[in-house]
């Protein structure tokens, strides 16, 4: 069965990039299947790609390979990565952009790519992409074990989780991202509906602890954002007037703030990091 091989860059689309790695692979393994998660990651940003990883991957088949490249110290001492976690295989640097997907899943095998004979012959100095990451991901589409790649590594590096702390009946959190509608996700989450309008909040981010959710009523709860105060938390956007905030469940399960037919980052002056705060009623 042909493997798929999904690609989360901060190239865009404007140069060759992302054409260069996908020649690479096609000529190591032709009967590969590539899907673009993105590659509009804000240049360096490699939190953005962790959360971006880690809220993508687990709608994909057992057995994708996913070629995460937000490498800011390319050329640097960081090293080269590869991963088994859990169905999937993750390739990309040690610098914490595969670690929320990875740390997700308890049995990780993880091995440094110090095998060069599946990289390019000739390995440039800021195009490890092209010329360590594509290839290796290829070779794996192709068939060669992970152990093969490389050696076991131990000092996985992680990326500091996102701020949430859970105090009583107040949960106090951060924006993590804002996407292009200007809607906010925030790190309050999981959230999930239940019966009779019950809200549960699975706390994110607890690696190899147990979860212990959370619950409230969502018509009963307050956030507050910015100086805003929004009641309740919405089922959909079109719960309120067009123009106006709200408060609801993204599709990622996050706490998210928006306005209907708007920018909630416009409207309420929102930016990455500002703090978010829900009080349970």
């Amino acid at each position: 069965m042909p493997q798929t091989i999904a690609l989360l860059t901060d190239f865009g689309m404007r140069d060759a990039y992302v054409g260069m790695m996908k020649a690479v692979m096609l000529r190591i393994a032709p009967d590969a299947h590539f899907v673009d998660i993105t590659h509009s990651i804000q240049p360096q940003n490699v939190r953005q790609g962790a959360f971006t990883l880690l809220t993508c991957h687990r709608y994909f088949a057992p057995g994708t390979i996913f070629l995460v490249v937000v490498d800011p110290g390319v050329g640097s001492i960081r090293k080269p990565l590869a991963a088994l976690a859990g169905d999937y295989y993750f390739i990309g640097p040690d610098n914490g952009v595969l670690s929320y997907a990875v740390t997700e899943h308890l049995d990780a095998q993880i091995v440094e790519l110090s095998n060069p004979a599946y990289w390019l012959s000739a390995v440039s100095g800021t195009f490890h992409g092209r010329d360590i990451f594509a290839p290796t991901a290829a070779h794996l589409a192709a068939g060669v074990p992970l152990a093969e790649l490389g050696q076991p590594f131990e000092n996985f590096y992680r990326i500091p989780p996102p701020y949430l702390e859970i105090a009583g009946s107040v949960i106090t959190g951060e924006i993590l991202h804002i996407d292009r509608f200007g809607n906010a996700v925030t790190s309050i989450g999981e959230l999930r509906r239940a019966a009779t309008d019950g809200l549960y909040l699975i706390p994110p981010f607890t690696e190899g602890e147990r979860r212990y959710p959370v619950r409230t009523f969502a018509p009963a709860v307050t956030i507050q954002v910015k100086g805003f105060s929004l009641a309740g938390i919405r089922h959909t956007y079109s719960e309120v007037a067009p123009g106006e905030p709200l408060a609801l469940i993204g599709s990622s399960g996050y706490l998210e703030i928006a306005v209907n037919q708007g920018s909630a980052a416009s409207r309420l002056n929102l930016t990455t990091g500002d703090s978010v705060i829900l009080e349970m009623g």
